[in-house]
């Protein structure tokens, strides 16, 4: 009997890292399995400090620690001094964090239902794939979308939603509760 050998969860986590940012120019993503650390190599500034404010420094699958480092290109000085330098909103901050990346279609800020905003990071309608050993899949793949990748990988914020954009343009004469609305 063939032995059958599945991917750590810190392996999936990596995975998902991996495709939410894959297609980013200014993101070079390396997973070391022997220090268990996921380095994300940014070549923007802005960027960097962003995913520094959006990304777990490190997760903890139990007996494993996994560590995430941001490093940006220009490492004059670490990203935790940049902090200062940019704006705490959330909506620059995700604009920051996914400017070129083509995954965002866009982000919509809703204010004044809540004391709070709502903020809708809102990514492109196509499915992404990756590999994480999947048994329920015959290539061995999970298919999902881009908004349930970042549901898993960033530090949950109040107020923020990640979401999928709706078919465009809209069906003539369906009216759908995913439609968008303006407030």
């Amino acid at each position: 009997m063939a032995k059958l050998k599945l991917s750590p969860p810190w392996v999936i986590f990596y995975q998902e890292i991996k495709a939410l940012f894959e297609k980013d120019p200014n993101i070079k993503i390396v997973y070391d399995e022997d220090e268990q650390k996921i380095s994300l190599f940014v070549d923007n500034a802005n960027k960097a400090d962003a995913l520094t404010r959006l990304l777990p420094t490190e997760k903890n699958f139990g007996a494993v620690i996994l560590k995430i480092n941001v490093i940006p290109s220009n490492s004059e000085g670490v990203v935790n001094t940049l902090c200062n330098q940019y704006s705490n909103d959330l909506a620059t901050i995700y604009q920051r964090a996914f400017n070129k990346n083509p995954i965002l279609d866009y982000i919509k800020v809703i204010s004044g239902i809540f004391t709070n905003n709502l903020t809708y990071i809102v990514f492109k309608r196509e499915v992404v794939q990756y590999y994480n050993d999947s048994l329920s899949d015959i290539h061995g793949c999970r298919s999902t979308l881009y908004e349930n990748l970042a549901k898993e990988v960033f530090i949950e914020q109040e107020g923020v939603f990640f979401c999928t954009n709706t078919q465009e343009p809209p069906i003539v004469g369906y009216v759908s509760s995913c439609d968008k609305i303006d407030f």
